[in-house]
């Protein structure tokens, strides 16, 4: 139990460690003022036996002492009470609200093909349901377990200086306590494992019957789909039973130990009593110590079953803060690399023998190429060349295996993340909107820009029209993904956001690929807009969008097996030469 505690303490950050510390030993004192309620139960029985036994008469003087050491205790106890629940509350979640932002802080710097080998129910499980499980139910369970103990320690020792005889057996009744306790941790220890996993399967099942509903209802799935999620749902209900079933027998037992102990207790005391070698007035108060003493360890033990599920769940979310994040060797904030109103005219960006491998599969093998500043790059190849992937290693998503790429001739891994970042903007095939206004999406890299540069970056980008027929306007809000847009106005909204980025270097990963015939003339000069003097690498199909592009990157099975201009790849008959055949004839099919 001590080991979960601490792991759970250290996943804590730094600030709000000391106050869950401070808030236990606030905590020590809180016990202290409950454990004074026994000396005053022992004034007031005192003073009754005495009288009973006509040893000296009941004073208003015992009464009002006892009443004063009562009153204290428990204004105290109180008073200490509220200041531990609010410490240990703000502790809770503030460390909640921070891991959560720093997971997603952290998650901007790793590898992307961490997100290939984790699955977002996994990733959306940690950042929901542990860290929700760490702000509310961790720090009550660890809280109301820790204070248990600390009651019930010193309530002991508070029977010790009444009778050390009494005080052993409370004590054996406390490890006896503590035995059944461990049993119970130890019993839900595999259960705790299958229901953390259980809850990533749902999230994840549950999160792709969402965002695949469309396929689902097309290919008329509804049944079958709605089966495996119900199945998921069921499997966690079922782990959560099961968790139930195997904890309410033990903590059965563990209250059954709890009175015991008090009945153990009681029927010490009253045989210490009738042999004479305890005072009746001890006695007594041993008596009403035998109901108070496992009432907060009872408490405590009941919420201990979660121990093992929350250490669990907070190993989960440090593992993934213990994901290395590129590194970074250079300085921590170096100047900028570009400076405002150079347009990267100085940016050359290489490859030098670079390599890749995912998954031990090589990727990229032993590729070099210059692109010099201000001029366009297309890539084309095969599907499945690593077109994308060595775009993704020009801007650093992932780190090189060997070799190295460059940008204004320093290597990409000695910038600042940040840094390199604001020189490279993105228009992916596949665009993605968030939750907000068209205005917030627009000025997603730039938060505070004024409204005169989004309506002049959606003009650009040909969208001020259909944004401006929209009811709210700039301020319409659209679904998660940009659901409510076509393919044609998304796209245009995300170079739109590119423009007002105003990067140097324009990354386009098949962004006009599936836009139909309608929406081409308006994203084409998007596009022209967006890249005009500006460093430009495609990954383009399209006839239109790469012969007039400076360099042609032919890339196949990882290698560059063709470079050079459009007419000169024509002359040489390969592979290039078959691709461009492929699209005359596609493009002159006719239904």
């Amino acid at each position: 139990m001590f080991e979960i505690l601490r792991n759970f303490f250290n996943f804590c950050d730094k600030e709000n460690r000391r106050k869950f510390y401070a808030a236990i030993a606030l905590g020590v004192v809180n016990s202290f003022f409950m454990a004074l309620r026994i000396a005053a139960i022992a004034v007031m029985m005192q003073g009754l036996i005495r009288t009973l036994t006509r040893e000296q008469p009941f004073t208003m003087r015992t009464i009002w002492l006892s009443f004063a050491i009562m009153l204290f205790s428990v204004t105290a106890a109180i008073i200490t009470k509220k200041t531990v629940a609010m410490w240990q509350t703000e502790g809770g979640y503030r460390t909640c609200a921070k891991k959560r932002i720093e997971i997603a802080e952290h998650l901007r710097y790793i590898p992307m093909g961490y997100f290939n080998k984790n699955s977002l129910g996994q990733i959306t499980s940690v950042t929901t349901n542990t860290m929700e499980l760490v702000g509310d139910v961790a720090t009550r369970a660890v809280m109301l377990v820790m204070q248990g103990l600390l009651d019930s320690a010193l309530i002991i020792l508070m029977i010790f200086f009444f009778d050390w005889r009494i005080a052993l057996v409370a004590l054996a009744g406390f490890l006896l306590f503590q035995a059944v306790n461990v049993f119970m941790r130890l019993a839900v220890r595999g259960v705790s494992e299958e229901k953390n996993i259980s809850d990533e399967k749902q999230i994840s099942t549950i999160l792709e019957y969402i965002q695949g509903i469309a396929e689902v209802r097309a290919y008329n799935l509804t049944g079958s789909r709605s089966a495996e999620l119900n199945a998921v749902i069921n499997q966690a209900k079922n782990v959560c039973l099961k968790m139930e079933l195997r904890c309410i027998p033990i903590a059965t037992v563990q209250s059954l130990v709890a009175k015991m102990s008090g009945v153990a207790i009681m029927l010490a005391s009253i045989f210490f009593y009738l042999k004479g070698t305890m005072p009746l007035e001890n006695c007594a108060v041993m008596l009403v110590c035998s109901f108070m003493l496992f009432t907060a360890l009872e408490a405590g033990g009941n919420y201990s079953a979660l121990l093992r599920t929350i250490d669990i769940g907070v190993k989960k979310a440090q593992a993934i803060l213990d994901v290395p994040m590129m590194k970074i060797s250079g300085e921590e904030h170096p100047e900028e690399i570009s400076k405002p109103g150079d347009n990267g005219k100085n940016l050359t960006l290489s490859a030098r023998n670079i390599s890749f491998a995912y998954d031990r599969r090589k990727i990229i093998d032993n590729v070099s190429l210059t692109i010099p500043p201000r001029t366009t790059t297309a890539i084309v190849g095969p599907s499945g060349g690593g077109k994308t992937t060595l775009c993704h290693l020009l801007a650093r998503f992932w780190d090189v295996d060997s070799g190295s790429v460059t940008l204004g001739g320093k290597d990409v891994r000695d910038y600042d993340m940040d840094s390199l970042m604001s020189n490279f903007s993105f228009v992916f095939q596949n665009v993605y909107l968030f939750h907000d206004t068209i205005a917030n999406n627009i000025r997603f890299g730039e938060p505070d820009a004024p409204m005169e540069r989004v309506i002049e970056a959606a003009k650009k980008a040909a969208c001020h029209d259909f944004i401006s027929s929209l009811p709210q306007g700039y301020e319409t809000e659209i679904g998660e993904g940009g659901a409510s847009l076509s393919g044609g106005e998304k796209q245009r909204i995300s170079i739109a956001r590119a423009i007002m980025k105003d990067a140097p270097v324009i990354i386009l990963d098949e962004a006009t690929a599936n836009i139909d015939p309608e929406n081409e003339r308006d994203l084409m000069e998007a596009v022209h807009a967006l890249t005009r003097e500006k460093t430009v690498i495609m990954i383009a199909h399209r006839l239109k969008t790469v012969r007039n592009a400076d360099q042609i990157i032919v890339l196949d099975k990882g290698r560059i097996s063709e470079e050079g201009k459009h007419g000169e790849l024509i002359n040489k008959g390969g592979i290039y030469a078959r691709f461009i055949d492929s699209r005359k004839k596609a493009v002159s099919w006719k239904l």
